[in-house]
C-alpha cells in the first residue's frame, strides 16, 4: 500500500514520534516501541481516509 500524501502538521508528528522511539531505543533493546508505532499508524490511516474522501 503507498504513502499517503502528509500534511505538515503530519509529518511533525511523525518526525515527534520517530524521535522518541529513537530516544527508548537507547535506553536499551527491551525497551516497548508498540505504543509509539501504533500511534504513527494511526495518523497515516487517518491520511489514508483523508486521501479517499478528496477522490470522491
Amino acid at each position: 500500500m503507498a504513502d499517503p500524501k502528509l500534511t505538515a502538521a503530519e509529518k511533525a508528528r511523525i518526525a515527534v514520534l520517530v524521535g522518541r522511539m529513537c530516544k527508548r531505543d537507547l535506553a536499551g533493546p527491551n525497551a516497548h516501541q508498540g505504543d509509539l508505532e501504533r500511534r504513527v499508524n494511526r495518523i497515516l490511516d487517518g491520511a489514508r481516509e483523508r486521501e479517499e474522501k478528496a477522490r470522491k
